[in-house]
């Protein structure tokens, strides 16, 4: 039951809580609504060290700080951060058992990631970290707390803070070197990721004129899959059906939206009705699609220069670089350039499925930025394009949507044919499809009757996977290629 008292005359309500076990770390997550806070508090508490022991734990980190040369360790590029931190894990330890003789190795394996995360890793940070319903971890400055979005509560503030600017200034120094970037005065902007493939973006004082800044966009180890999307009445499974049936028959589709509305998650979910025996490649910025396994699938990423300017590789050069790999189907990341969509374009009219992300507000909006400087397509190429999807999140609410789902005429003009409506929170149907339909008569002889009954056939397959609590992406993947192969029997779990 929700812990409801008064703190002062405060009023504070307990919304939610949950443990995590990090590096055998027990961390107690909390949170709250209070009156004298515009958004939910996010309060994590280690509950197996004292704090006694945290104080005894404190004075071993600055004798440990005073033992090691950091700026030498620093200039080290022969070392990554696992060699640095085997390197000294037995000095930590060494010092651990001087203050505490009689450690258990349970304990005392403790005791040291505790100090090692302190002194050679994002130190509190790592709990927001492995939270997996944490999406997005800010540092605005070191004057107020760390700012965490969580899947649930959407903004929280957290009780954790970073101590000073320098300590900012390090965090983003140590992430850019595991990876090969570098932040300094001159060059005070970095993208980079995280070992995990978190995307990070850093910047230094006074270009954002508070502070130092880091932030963070968690890599998501349990990626949104279709029937999650159609759980939580992301999408209906009407739409998550016609996507399907696009999909199949290798129609391509562009998924746009406003940052943060779920345009890469909705991705990874039209991605899970891939058929298996066609070969996939996918091209990124950063990982952060994951793909079921028994799928035919070559990973891309792309590399800034170095700070001589050399070894670059940007988008284009994947793109370009994957129509010679024989791929089936094409995954882009995020469509930002003319160059990007004049040659997926071709690629799309030379018999490949194209798949990537836009950045627009709605179908309208797409051909509008697509046709118009700085990409400048023609507006007759777009029709090469089979669907567009356009995802919403309600900035008041938290929740994403499929806001529409439209088709693209030969003119280059759309046609809605599903769109959300926000008074009843579903998406219905507007509009009959026409090119979408007529291009399935064209290349695969079915008759309307044949298509109607072929959606049917996939909702049905789609609540059978909901009904059977099918929702991770290998499991669905599993269950696609039975589908594909005509194997698929539907028998209850």
């Amino acid at each position: 039951m929700p812990e409801n008292k008064e703190d002062n005359k405060v009023n504070i309500v307990e919304i939610d809580n949950y443990s995590l076990n990090i590096n055998y770390i027990v961390v107690d997550i909390k949170i709250t609504t209070r009156d004298d806070k515009p958004v939910p508090q996010y309060e994590a508490s280690i509950t197996n060290i004292s704090e006694t022991t945290k104080i005894i734990l404190e004075k071993i980190r600055q004798e440990f700080v005073t033992r090691v040369d950091f700026e030498q360790m620093e200039k080290n590029e022969d070392k990554d951060s696992a060699d640095i931190k085997s390197r000294f894990e037995g000095e930590i330890r060494k010092l651990i058992n001087k203050y505490f003789p009689k450690t258990d190795e349970k304990t005392m394996n403790m005791l040291t990631n505790y100090l090692i995360e302190e002194n050679l890793g994002l130190g509190k940070i790592e709990i927001l970290l492995n939270d997996p319903n944490l999406e997005e971890i800010v540092i605005n400055n070191h004057t107020e707390p760390v700012w965490a979005y969580h899947r649930k509560h959407g903004w929280t503030q957290t009780n954790i803070s970073i101590p000073s600017e320098a300590r900012i200034r390090h965090y983003a120094t140590m992430i850019g070197r595991d990876v090969g970037k570098e932040i300094t005065t001159l060059n005070p902007l970095m993208d980079a990721h995280l070992m995990t493939g978190d995307r990070v973006n850093a910047t230094l004082t006074p270009i954002s004129s508070k502070g130092n800044t880091i932030t963070i966009r968690k890599f998501a180890t349990d990626p949104w899959t279709i029937t999650k999307f159609i759980n939580s009445k992301t999408i209906s499974l009407e739409g998550a059906a016609l996507i399907w049936l696009a999909i199949q028959n290798e129609l391509s589709i562009l998924v746009a939206g406003g940052t943060g509305s779920g345009k890469t998650s909705m991705l990874n979910a039209c991605a899970n009705f891939f058929p298996p025996n066609q070969r996939i490649l996918s091209i990124e910025d950063t990982r952060e699609l994951t793909l079921p396994k028994n799928l035919h699938w070559v990973p891309l990423e792309t590399r800034l220069a170095n700070p001589e300017g050399k070894g670059g590789v940007s988008m284009l050069d994947l793109v370009i670089n994957s129509l010679r790999m024989r791929p089936d189907r094409i995954i882009v990341g995020e469509i930002r350039r003319q160059k990007e969509a004049e040659v997926l374009l071709e690629a799309t009219i030379t018999g490949h499925s194209v798949y990537g992300t836009f950045h627009a507000n709605n179908a309208e909006e797409v051909i509008m930025r697509m046709t118009n400087p700085p990409i400048n397509i023609p507006k007759p190429m777009i029709s090469s394009l089979g669907l567009i999807l356009v995802q919403n999140r309600n900035r008041r609410t938290g929740k994403r949507r499929t806001l529409q789902i439209a088709e693209i005429m030969p003119t280059g003009d759309v046609n809605i044919i599903m769109q959300l409506n926000p008074r009843k929170d579903c998406i219905e149907r507007k509009n009959n499809s026409i090119t979408m339909i007529e291009t399935l008569k064209l290349y695969t002889g079915m008759s309307q009757e044949e298509i109607d009954l072929d959606l049917k056939q996939k909702m049905y397959i789609l609540k059978w996977m909901i009904d059977n609590k099918i929702e991770e992406v290998d499991d669905i993947g599993e269950v696609m290629a039975k589908y594909y192969m005509g194997r698929l029997k539907l028998e209850r779990k």
